[in-house]
């Protein structure tokens, strides 16, 4: 249902119209296929008490709202904490949450002025105050290195926030911050209790959950490091986002959060019945859930899709020839229709269809003639094992193992079966979460990144590619300069033009000028997939498909 919100400036209203540009796609894509359409809420009227029992791919590593964008983070993030704005999942809309209204903006977006509701409280009894909301923007928009706190990434150009009245507050940039009220309803700008505001990054960490104070619907309880995780629903919570359709405390009376890694075991319990919610049903797994008789609800991450970045300024890469032969040698709809299934589209662009900015883009054609030719211009011979050597050196590269993307070591297989065909060698970096994050970093050990980020605003794409943010194809030189000069100037303009038609230009120009210079090899547009038991109702999920628990009750 679309609603019309209180808008006072024109800066608010290219916001609105922003997302209904979104909207049409979205509900467009949402035709195109089956599993993308939520679980069914039932005809019967909501049942209060209960314990939900949800299994979780992977355990959760930081509780610090800018750092949250791991699945596991952010599913925590999300019940644990209110924000100022609240983001519609299906229309992409915004509305006040903890804010009265939506913001005013000063014609080039460098003030926001929010007002504030003075009801609301931690569940520590501390009351959200206007100087509160300050000092949490002020921590996620600037950082803080000595407790090793990074700044938002979805927060450009932060200056300073001003505590106008008691239940006034200003937000200060250095330059036009056009996604600013998005990003104020993301779990990144998750609001927490001046106590949790003194924490450093290890005090976000694992063992640390019950002391992590948040104003949204549910409160930890308890915690088994690395193994489950119980909420408890807060009794007094009572500002839900008015489209809501629980306005009160949630309907279940906790939440435990097991952690499940092996996918038999996890998508087995759900089909036994000794769970409700199961997140990350792979593919293969789908028809045993069905089968079972449970649902699945795939939604869709509205942001850049799952692929390839080719980090261009090492020396394997550094030709462009050699690049546009990889993506040539590569064959995506073998990828997908064999790996995947109808909930997982052909990307046609780094941005997924439903995000804002995507512009469509056809550099991608499997073509493995074009592919040898061009490597045979570069100069690269193949040799007596297969693989190509130029001056001595084979032609090897290194990918990670995407740990929390779908299937993305069987991906990597097929893709390294495809591109041996051509005479390249590809090579699986193996390893945990923490040895992926570490190995990431460096060029020389990986130099292509296989990955993913959903966020429902045009900043999604500066977020992966900026040598300010993720930076995933190491734009950035050994002195923090871009190497690609023209790229970072585009991501900057996405992020920094107040006109919503401007951004979605910049945005679109970003994506050519990756396809132009073969930077990214796009594979399908990624949503999270989970499974549901029939007892379960009024699951939901918030704008880039993490789970919305307030609203989920249990029948009989």
């Amino acid at each position: 249902m679309n609603r019309t919100p209180r808008i006072h400036s024109p800066q608010r209203i290219r916001i609105a119209l922003a997302a209904g540009v979104a909207t049409t796609m979205a509900l467009t894509a949402c035709a195109t296929s089956e599993a993308a359409a939520p679980a069914a809420v039932g005809d019967g009227a909501p049942v209060a008490g209960g314990t939900l029992t949800y299994l979780e791919h992977q355990a959760y590593t930081t509780l610090y709202p800018p750092a949250a964008g791991f699945y596991p983070n952010g599913a925590l993030v999300h019940n644990l904490t209110a924000r100022l704005l609240h983001q519609d999942p299906e229309t992409l809309e915004l509305e006040p949450w903890i804010a009265t209204a939506l913001p005013e903006v000063n014609a080039d977006a460098t003030e926001y002025t929010f007002d504030l509701r003075t009801d609301v409280t931690y569940s520590d009894g501390s009351p959200l105050t206007a100087a509160n909301v300050v000092a949490n923007l002020d921590l996620f928009g600037t950082g803080d290195q000595d407790r090793a706190l990074i700044v938002s990434e979805a927060i450009n150009d932060y200056e300073r926030g001003e505590v106008v009245d008691d239940d006034t507050v200003r937000f200060h940039f250095s330059a036009p911050a056009p996604g600013f009220a998005q990003a104020v309803s993301t779990i990144n700008s998750g609001l927490l209790a001046d106590a949790s505001l003194e924490r450093d990054s290890e005090g976000f960490g694992p063992g640390s959950a019950t002391e992590i104070i948040g104003a949204g619907p549910f409160t930890v309880e308890s915690e088994q490091v690395g193994t489950s995780i119980r909420l408890a629903a807060r009794e007094d919570y009572a500002w839900a986002p008015p489209s809501a359709e629980n306005q009160g405390r949630p309907y279940v009376d906790a939440v435990d959060i097991v952690i499940a890694p092996e996918d038999s075991v996890r998508i087995g319990s759900l089909a036994a019945g000794q769970a409700h919610i199961a997140r990350q049903v792979e593919p293969q797994h789908e028809e045993q859930v069905t089968a079972a008789g449970l649902s699945l609800h795939a939604a869709q991450t509205n942001g850049v899709n799952n692929g390839l970045s080719l980090r261009f300024d090492h020396p394997l890469l550094q030709d462009i020839r050699v690049r546009q032969a990889l993506i040539a040698g590569i064959d995506r709809e073998e990828v997908v229709s064999s790996i995947f299934s109808d909930a997982y589209p052909l990307a046609s662009s780094s941005l997924s269809r439903t995000a804002l900015g995507y512009s469509e883009q056809d550099p991608y054609a499997h073509d493995p003639a074009l592919a040898e030719r061009l490597l045979d211009e570069a100069g690269w011979v193949v040799g007596a094992d297969g693989i190509r050597v130029r001056d001595g050196q084979r032609l090897h590269l290194v990918v990670n193992e995407a740990l929390p993307q779908p299937r993305s070591r069987d991906v990597i297989t097929l893709v390294a079966q495809q591109l041996r065909e051509i005479g390249v060698e590809l090579e699986l970096f193996q390893g945990d979460q923490a040895a992926q994050t570490a190995a990431a970093s460096d060029i020389d050990q990986v130099q292509i990144y296989h990955s993913m980020v959903g966020r429902a605003d045009f900043d999604v794409i500066k977020s992966q590619y900026s040598i300010e943010n993720r930076d995933t194809l190491r734009n950035a030189d050994e002195s923090g300069e871009p190497i690609d000069a023209e790229l970072e100037a585009l991501l900057q303009q996405v992020a920094s033009e107040p006109d919503a038609e401007a951004r979605a230009a910049a945005s679109a120009a970003v994506q050519a000028h990756l396809a132009e210079h073969a930077y990214v090899l796009p594979f399908f547009e990624e949503p999270q997939v989970y499974g549901l038991q029939p007892q379960v109702h009024g699951f939901a999920t918030e704008s880039v498909g993490r789970p919305s628990l307030a609203g989920v009750w249990l029948e009989g």
